[in-house]
């Protein structure tokens, strides 16, 4: 089972990459999680690009996640919302009905949890078609031990990723 991991933030040592990473080291046996860190190289939104043939790196990032099982998304949370490059990663999906029912994992870290971020993710994501499983999705501060919650986390995204989809 393949799973794309997407970091909400470019920095270089963030907690979310960090998740990340530590996600791959728990995933669950037969789950193999690939980390996406291209959000900094894609283009800025605009829907004229995306007449014909779209940029390359656009191209890349919606067949990696075409590609896959189901994905995780690891998002801080900057002025009660999420960063603008996640967004923009995301603005290049919403035309791409190929990822309608894929399964996502959210995960938000901040001082508070990142409640708006997650809530505004979430939203984000159902509007586009995503199958977001609630269920194995985290809220967590910065200092928290989430190492169990994630692997809690990873097994229910195991299941829901494996359940069939009708565009299978």
């Amino acid at each position: 089972m393949k799973v794309i991991a997407i970091s909400g933030s470019l920095r270089t040592g963030s907690s979310n990459l960090e998740l990340l990473r530590t996600a791959t080291a728990l995933a669950p046996q037969g789950m193999h999680i690939e980390l996406w860190e291209g959000a900094g190289a894609l283009p800025h939104f605009n829907p004229d690009l995306d007449e014909g043939e779209p940029p390359q790196r656009v191209a890349e990032f919606r067949e990696l996640l075409r590609s896959a099982d189901g994905v995780i998304i690891c998002s801080p949370e900057y002025a009660h919302g999420v960063p603008g490059s996640l967004k923009n990663a995301l603005d290049w999906l919403v035309s791409d009905g190929t990822l309608a029912g894929k399964p996502v994992m959210i995960v938000t870290i901040a001082p508070t949890r990142g409640t708006f971020a997650h809530a505004q993710l979430a939203e984000t994501l159902r509007t586009m078609s995503w199958n977001v499983i609630e269920e194995a999705s985290l809220m967590l501060r910065k200092s928290e031990e989430a190492r169990e919650r994630l692997r809690a986390s990873l097994e229910m995204l195991a299941i829901s990723s494996a359940s069939p989809r009708r565009d299978r």
